[in-house]
């Protein structure tokens, strides 16, 4: 497809910069907009239901696009990681649990952080710095073992009985169940639709119309553990390592997000408050960059780009940082009632437990 497209200049690589560069700049605005995260779906709060019904609605968008491409044979995943025949069930469970926990723990997942980043909160710039060093050592460094010892530990991959269209089908009517109770305004659902489309977007740009069978890409769609490993290693050393689409990606919601936070006047600058604050966003930081690669993706990697492929890894893997998220909310929730119910400092002469408000990311 791509030579057919008439490029002369440019070569599958750098045309995947610059798909990157734009799926990141919509991404990044549309995320901005609707404070897209799914952490804040999964943990009590105010807007709970609202917010997951949001990233319900952005996953059926991914799903149906992904799936009508693949119905009419422009897509095929047969080769694809995400439909390996051997899955690597303890790494992406323990994977997904530590990702899940440390997005709570950082008050949002790592696309959030991308687009808060880029708003001026500097306490998302540094847990994406730890997330991506984390990961770059599980993928490639001194944490790779992990990575093998874990990932030796295989079972055959599953497949989904029935037609994909069933499954789609089933998918898109929970969601709507979830988003009718939600009461979700119709202009965030429609912000929700554009954004997960975005997906199919990406799946078709890397995959078929950038396809080369001289030059060949990778095939992949939005995603931001490999991309924020990608980048890291491509800031430092940019003379031996090329840029790609994910570098391109996080480029663009950078830009994305940073120029819609400027327009609208949320740009604010942000910072920790204690020191124990900015231990507990750092440890999160370190359980993203491990649990994403163990898990195969993020919330959106996994969850949004893998999910639309009916991929049961990337199933897997969404249910077990989904599951991390609750259990460490829970724990957060038990600990705050026990400091809140312990004596005061007035009447034990010690130092009051109640902790400090904790703002989000």
């Amino acid at each position: 497809m791509f030579d057919a497209l008439g490029f002369e200049t440019l070569t599958p690589g750098q045309a995947a910069i610059g798909l990157g560069l734009i799926l990141g700049l919509a991404f990044g605005a549309l995320a901005e907009i609707t404070r897209f995260c799914l952490r804040r779906g999964l943990v009590t709060g105010p807007d709970r239901k609202q917010a997951l019904a949001t990233w319900l609605v952005a996953l059926v968008a991914a799903l149906i696009g992904t799936q009508i491409a693949v119905a009419y044979g422009v897509l095929d995943f047969a080769d694809h990681r995400f439909h390996a025949p051997a899955l690597p069930v303890l790494a992406i469970t323990l994977g997904g649990l530590a990702f899940g926990a440390g997005m709570v723990l950082t008050r949002g997942c790592v696309s959030r952080l991308t687009v808060l980043s880029a708003s001026g909160n500097l306490r998302a710039v540094t847990v994406l710095a730890t997330f991506a060093l984390t990961a770059h050592a599980t993928l490639k460094g001194i944490l790779s073992p992990i990575r093998t010892t874990l990932g030796a530990v295989t079972i055959n991959a599953p497949t989904l009985p029935g037609a994909p269209w069933l499954w789609t089908g089933l998918i898109v009517l929970a969601v709507t169940v979830v988003v009718a109770r939600a009461g979700v305004k119709p202009l965030t659902l429609g912000l929700a639709v554009a954004l997960g489309l975005l997906v199919p977007a990406g799946w078709l740009g890397t995959g078929f119309v950038l396809f080369d069978d001289f030059d060949p890409i990778a095939f992949e769609s939005l995603s931001f553990t490999a991309p924020w490993s990608e980048t890291l290693f491509w800031t430092v050393a940019s003379t031996a390592v090329p840029a790609g689409f994910g570098t391109g990606l996080i480029g663009g919601v950078l830009l994305g997000a940073f120029t819609l936070a400027i327009l609208s006047g949320r740009f604010q600058w942000q910072s920790f408050e204690t020191p124990r604050q900015t231990g507990r966003y750092i440890a999160g930081g370190a359980l993203m960059g491990v649990g994403g690669v163990l898990a195969g993706g993020c919330t959106v990697g996994a969850g949004l780009s893998g999910v639309a492929t009916l991929s049961a890894a990337a199933m897997l893997a969404l249910v077990a940082i989904a599951a991390g998220a609750r259990l460490m909310d829970r724990a957060l929730s038990r600990a705050l009632s026990r400091a809140l119910s312990a004596p005061s400092s007035f009447e034990s002469g010690a130092p009051s437990a109640t902790p400090q408000a904790q703002p989000a990311a």
